[in-house]
């Protein structure tokens, strides 16, 4: 469930019967429009969102109008009512956005965005999209979001921005670029010849030159300064001595001529006007239940204040919906606070009421809060919780409310304790939500919790919410679980995911899904593969049965990935076409996950060797992006791409993915049993760089006498392999040492079943055998690893290994194992040596007293070809930043200062 789309913020302000036409700006604002932005930056009163509504009043292309509020700090809410404002214009464009920001689970930021960008660019005529009143935004995920929108933005698309401070956007780079359109408080003040026909023919006055003159200097052109300027001269008959006694800055002037127009209007319209200064917009009926009875008709009353032009804006075309001007506002509040304090709280609350009545509970929730009606807030909060639960979407505006709330409040509610903790360890704070399970276990699991149970007088169990209840032991448990494998704590997952199937009904079963995924996760973690398989199978057939489609491509993905690992690479190849095959018939959008099975695909033809198919089923995985992937993706994307960079020679290159592959990583709900640090090591020591990896090692506490376990059995293989590389270069480490340490891992993997993990394992005991000599004694592994390993199609386990596995190989071809199999394998061997030869033949001798590298050279001709910095780190699998320092390199050391000069010179030099 999602919540509803106010439509009042994507209306349009329609055009005043009266308005000064300013020629000057709409012509540039107009002559910008191929550019990507404008920005109408300038403080509160300076006519930026009527300049922008009264062009676009005249404007041919079709504009989409939002304005912002404090609600849209959200980044969700942010992005729903963006989509809901270019649907006004375009009606089915985001929908499969809509519908992402709506299902769980949450998906990253930047899938969402290129869905987006990628609907824009399909979009048959140019638009506007008008972001009004942007300095209320200050979160910072809502301007990375903008950012990124910007920096990607389509043709089709011209975004205005309206605000009173300048965001924290590019904009230098932007005006480097050329592609931005500004408008400043010095454009927008009113000339001379602006401010007479603003005073004279449009607020009704007759000032002579000489007073319009010195009023427009006094105000500096500020429009909303002119404007409270006249509305108080109405009521006087010297305006010459009212304009020559207007002085201060603008915040005195404002709060000198708020007063004057509050003094000339009726008291009635004086009470409506501070009693409803707490809205943040008004309507008739609103407004109504705020005053009750000092006042008639409210709409009767708006209605009025529009025509008096008292700084209302109508926010829709039938004039139901209005807002006061900011500054107006501000000055109203201010007032009121001032004049009749004991008013406010009364005020907010029967706002709060209303809200409540119309089913707008977030901003029922936000009176209460202002009226400090804590107790109203905290059942309106309880009872929004069972929408956040459903969503299972992080939610910063219910954490933000419920924070507001007095702790002693909070502690006898055990649902608000419950999503309290949720919210916080969604969020991370884990000591945090420590604190607010064990308050819920007061009242939920007195048993549990005995020695912490209510006192004596102590407040009682409050619960509003009643249709939440009876799942909230088994959600309590389930958090327990999330916190247990937060800290790594595989018996507390198994221990907390048990009881909440225990305690859930047998009906719930998105609760008990959850549980019994996470049950099939502390398998996977403990290495019990065959009993995870399972549970994650009967976990995501409950979920479904709670009508949760999105696990059929998630739990498919989960299901082949064990048994990848079980070394079952046949039925995971049919597991990932099963689950492509659901995957697509669901429609569009693709559902998430399925950018992952297509990135599984890949990494098995990379195993077998096809690095044609491998790289064909990344480009499919890559065109789905984010959007249509798990929040892993981005991280196991770069190492696929390391892996087929290795296949393909570039070791250096190989390396600068599993970087980049760092700065990806987030924490994954999949057990992360092959570490990025590991990865890294392993190219380290088949580098001969031994030294690094030995400090690897000892950073992360290896050793042969180490209790074993499957989330470090990955570490421990590499290990391994750097004792061989040691002994094999120093004979500084005991042979037996490793051989039994090996022996141990074999043990471990062979009674859970692990076939892949076996397989590594003999492979490595093969090669420990061979850094001694002893041939015969190596193919005794070598061969068992062979049998297991042909049936599945395993190629680069074993070609990785290099020069000493394809002497073995040979040495096993010779005594005629496996021959059809180990033919395979050398001609991989051969093709690999081709290459590298191939590589070496293409690198030209370098003039240079220092030459430049195999990449710089690589960047260098992509220079020749045309390509940007943005796509050559595309077509090379590299960071940005990454390229720009090659270029940096590359220039230094052709003595050159851009890409004109370089390419000429490395002509010259005979190196293009």
């Amino acid at each position: 469930m999602s919540a509803p789309i106010l439509a009042t913020k994507l209306y349009l302000p329609p055009p005043r019967p009266k308005v000064v036409l300013r020629p000057r700006l709409t012509a540039r604002l107009a002559a910008g429009l191929h550019r990507k932005l404008t920005l109408i930056s300038a403080p509160a009163g300076f006519g930026k969102t009527t300049l922008v509504s009264e062009w676009l009043a005249a404007c041919e292309r079709p504009a989409a109008w939002l304005s912002l509020d404090e609600g849209d700090n959200d980044l969700n809410q942010f992005l729903a009512y963006l989509v809901a404002a270019l649907q006004t214009v375009a009606e089915h464009l985001g929908q499969g956005v809509l519908e992402t920001l709506q299902s769980p689970p949450p998906v990253p930021t930047e899938p969402i965005l290129i869905a987006l960008v990628n609907e824009l660019a399909t979009l048959p005529n140019p638009l506007v999209l008008v972001l009004d009143d942007y300095h209320v935004i200050d979160a910072e995920p809502v301007d990375k979001a903008l950012a990124f929108l910007l920096e990607h933005l389509p043709p089709q698309l011209h975004l205005i921005i309206t605000t009173r401070e300048d965001p924290r956007l590019p904009l230098a780079r932007l005006r480097v670029r050329d592609q931005l359109t500004e408008l400043r408080a010095t454009d927008l003040r009113f000339t001379a010849e602006e401010a007479t026909g603003f005073l004279n023919p449009v607020m009704g006055l007759d000032l002579s030159a000489q007073d319009i003159d010195a009023l427009e200097t006094r105000t500096e052109g500020w429009i909303a300064g002119l404007q409270l300027a006249a509305l108080s001269m109405q009521g006087h008959k010297d305006a010459s001595t009212f304009i020559h006694s207007f002085t201060g800055d603008h915040h005195f002037v404002v709060d000198y001529l708020v007063e004057e127009v509050l003094l000339q209007q009726p008291a009635s319209i004086q009470a409506f006007l501070l009693h409803t200064s707490i809205l943040d917009r008004l309507c008739g009926p609103l407004c109504d239940a705020v005053l009750g009875d000092l006042t008639d008709s409210g709409q009767t009353t708006l209605e009025y204040l529009e025509r008096a032009n008292l700084f209302v804006v109508p926010l829709d075309d039938h004039r139901q919906w209005y807002r006061y001007h900011p500054l107006f506002a501000d000055a109203l509040r201010a007032r009121l606070t001032k004049e009749q304090p004991d008013e406010v709280d009364g005020l907010h609350r029967q706002a709060s009421e209303w809200f409540e009545e119309n089913g707008l509970r977030s901003d029922a929730i936000r009176h209460a809060l202002s009226a400090a009606d804590f107790e109203r807030a905290a059942v309106l909060i309880e009872l929004v919780w069972s929408v956040i639960r459903r969503s299972c979407f992080r939610s910063p505006t219910w954490l933000g409310w419920i924070k507001s709330l007095p702790d002693e409040l909070v502690r006898p509610r055990p649902v608000l304790n419950v999503g309290y903790a949720w919210e916080l360890l969604n969020f991370g704070e884990l000591e945090a939500a420590e604190a607010r399970m064990r308050d819920a276990e007061r009242w939920l699991e007195p048993a549990a919790g005995a020695n912490e149970s209510p006192e004596a007088g102590a407040a009682e169990m409050v619960v509003v919410n009643e249709e939440e209840f009876p799942s909230l032991r088994a959600s309590l448990a389930n958090a327990r679980a999330l916190h247990a494998q937060a800290l790594g704590d595989v018996p507390g997952i198994v221990k907390h995911a048990r009881h909440a199937l225990a305690v859930a009904a047998e009906t719930d079963y998105y609760t008990r899904g959850i549980a019994g995924a996470m049950l099939g996760l502390a398998s996977w973690s403990s290495g019990d593969l065959e009993t995870a398989h399972r549970a994650i199978s009967e976990g995501t057939a409950s979920l479904q049965m709670a009508g949760n489609l999105l696990f059929e491509t998630i739990g498919g993905y989960f299901l082949a990935e064990i048994e990848v690992a079980q070394g079952r690479l046949r039925q995971a190849e049919t597991t990932y076409m099963k689950s492509l095959k659901l995957a697509t018939a669901q429609g569009e959008p693709a559902p998430q996950g399925l950018a992952n099975l297509w990135l599984g695909l890949s990494e098995l033809s990379l195993e077998r060797n096809d690095l044609e198919a491998a790289e064909r089923y990344l480009l499919k995985s890559e065109a789905l992006g984010e959007p249509a992937a798990l929040p892993d993706w981005p991280c196991r994307l770069c190492l696929c791409k390391a892996r087929i960079k290795q296949a393909q020679g570039d070791s250096g290159g190989a390396l600068a993915l599993l970087d980049e592959a760092e700065r990806r990583y987030s924490s994954i709900t999949i057990p992360d049993v092959r570490p990025i640090s590991a990865l890294k090591a392993r190219r380290w020591v088949a580098q001969g760089r031994l030294t690094e990896a030995q400090a690897w090692a000892r950073e992360r506490g290896l050793s042969v006498d180490d209790e074993l376990s499957y989330l470090r059995e990955f570490e421990h293989l590499t290990l391994a392999r750097l004792l061989i590389a040691r002994y094999k270069s120093s004979r500084e480490h005991s042979w037996h040492e490793v051989t039994e340490f090996l022996e141990r891992l074999l043990d471990a993997a062979r009674a859970r079943g692990r076939i892949g993990s076996m397989i590594e394992i003999l492979v490595q005991q093969a090669l420990a055998h061979e850094a001694q000599g002893d041939i015969p004694a190596a193919l005794e592994p070598l061969m068992h690893a062979l049998k297991l390993a042909e049936p599945e199609g395993y190629l680069r386990l074993l070609i990785d290994e290099g020069a000493p596995m394809a002497r073995l190989l040979s040495e096993a071809a010779a005594r005629g194992v496996m021959p059809d199999y180990t033919k395979r394998l050398l001609a991989g061997f051969k093709a690999e040596k081709e290459k590298g030869e191939a590589t070496v033949t293409a690198s030209p001798a370098q003039p240079l007293s220092e030459p430049l590298s195999e990449r710089e050279l690589e960047v260098l001709r992509l220079i020749a070809q045309g390509l940007s910095n943005y796509e050559i780190s595309k077509r090379l699998y590299r960071a940005l930043s990454t390229v720009k320092g090659h270029n940096r390199n590359i220039f230094g050391k052709l003595q050159v200062q851009n890409r004109t000069e370089a390419v000429a010179r490395a002509r010259e030099l005979g190196l293009l």
